[in-house]
């Protein structure tokens, strides 16, 4: 970008060096606008767009990091690089925890302030890019889990609103395909962050002996083949999320570093003398129950675990919500017929009946890759039996079977047994609880205590 089309605001009650400031990066070119007030900062960035605002403060009279939330609150994308004459530690680790780009100590040198600036601008330049192109992939191919009436979904869409706003550490449980990078994504995307990446590493495929590089990013010549300085996934996250997939897959080692990030907040590139502020909200995931699995068996660490088990979710496998099979397969047929042009497809009322029965070991995302295959494919208006690949009448359950995982607690196979009696044999209370051997008084106990009572109704 030009710089006569970059515009900064410097805010700095000594006028001073709020004018030395102005008319160093006025030499380079750029749009500068200054203030000795916060009153009247917040004006001017409310009536115009400034790519960087540079703060001198003390942090005795000024809280910096609120400016900073109220400015991203108006424009998320701008960076912020703060001066201070004190090197308030605790103001820095805050600032940079918040998303702030730079801090440096007065006096600073010019040189030393026109590079952060063009530091930050890379930033914000390669955040806007690479969030645009997320944004249409995400458009395009995520599936809209969260489709249906179910309760535990609408329990989960619940917690996202109520922790996306904070910067709490989060743990995703569930098999795999049950949609765990989706719902971080969405955490993200509900975030004061969501103008900055979000990076998913998968920690099953990160080799032992590069782990540290891979993470912190390193410095040249710190080891053989490290020809030129490489950036860890924390500093590609910075100031945005940082989703650690199958993290019970991760190695000791791996646990070890990673546990230092989260009590410290720092980390040092592998190579390097300087120590980094780790910016990025965590976000973990895994298949394993990692309590019940790893934890218990001395294959993850327990203090690591307890760090990252702030706020849970488990997301449950497609075989448990039923119920939100029709408005899936309905959403992702509508979501495929538009990308990739075809007629407007449904599917008969006996291919759901199906494939409420199916046991669906790929979960969300096997039905969601077998609804775009057979849009693309199946080129009659409505999809039938004939339509279904032969060997997906293998996976069918009994009409009233439930199917019963190692490690089901007496309450949840309780619940799971009532579901399906409700959806599979009858959904009338007093014929429900006859089969189940039960009071009508007692069922409807159960279906309050297990959040059953939005169960679509049986069809005839």
């Amino acid at each position: 970008m030009e710089p006569a089309n970059i515009h900064i605001l410097v805010l700095d009650r000594d006028p001073a060096s709020a004018r030395s400031i102005r008319n160093a990066l006025a030499r380079v070119g750029y749009q500068v606008s200054a203030a000795s007030h916060e009153t009247d900062a917040l004006q001017l960035a409310s009536g115009e767009l400034f790519n960087v605002v540079i703060k001198s403060f003390d942090a005795q009279r000024i809280d910096a990091v609120a400016l900073m939330e109220k400015v991203r609150g108006i424009t998320p994308d701008t960076q912020f690089i703060f001066l201070s004459a004190k090197g308030d530690i605790h103001t820095a680790v805050e600032a940079m925890r918040k998303g702030a780009f730079d801090y440096l100590s007065k006096p600073c040198n010019t040189a030393q302030l026109t590079e952060s600036v063009r530091k930050a601008l890379d930033h914000q330049s390669l955040v806007a890019e690479d969030q645009q192109i997320k944004a249409r992939l995400r458009r395009r191919s995520d599936p809209n889990i969260f489709a249906g009436s179910s309760s535990v979904m609408q329990g989960i869409s619940r917690l996202i609103g109520q922790i996306a706003s904070t910067d709490v550490t989060v743990l995703i449980e569930g098999e795999s395909g049950t949609g765990k990078e989706v719902v971080a994504r969405a955490i993200h995307e509900k975030s004061r962050r969501k103008a900055h990446p979000f990076i998913a590493v998968n920690c099953a495929a990160l080799p032992e002996n590069l782990i540290e590089a891979e993470l912190f990013g390193h410095v040249r010549g710190a080891f053989t083949g490290a020809v030129s300085d490489r950036k860890g996934r924390f500093q590609l996250a910075q100031g945005g999320t940082l989703f650690l997939d199958e993290i019970g897959d991760l190695s000791r080692k791996g646990q070890g570093d990673m546990l230092r990030v989260l009590e410290d907040g720092t980390y040092r590139p592998v190579g390097s003398q300087k120590v980094e502020r780790a910016t990025a909200r965590i976000i973990a995931a895994t298949n394993l129950d990692l309590e019940a699995e790893a934890v218990s068996g001395g294959r993850f660490r327990e203090d690591l675990f307890y760090r990252l088990n702030i706020v849970s979710i488990h997301m449950p496998p497609l075989r448990e919500r039923t119920e939100d099979i029709a408005p899936l397969v309905k959403s992702f047929t509508e979501h495929f017929c538009t990308k990739h042009r075809r007629r407007v497809k449904h599917f008969g009322s006996e291919v759901i009946s199906l494939f409420q029965t199916l046991r669906w070991p790929g979960n969300v995302r096997q039905l969601r890759n077998l609804v775009e295959r057979l849009v693309v494919t199946v080129p009659h208006a409505t999809i039938s039996l004939a339509d279904l690949p032969p060997a997906l009448h293998q996976g069918r359950r009994e009409p009233h079977a439930i199917t019963i995982q190692p490690g089901m607690t007496l309450a949840q196979l309780e619940a799971e047994l009532i579901r399906q009696t409700l959806l599979k044999v009858t959904s009338n209370r007093e014929a429900a609880a006859a089969a189940l051997g039960i009071s009508r008084r007692a069922l409807q106990y159960k279906i309050k205590r297990y959040q059953l009572d939005k169960l679509p109704k049986r069809q005839a």
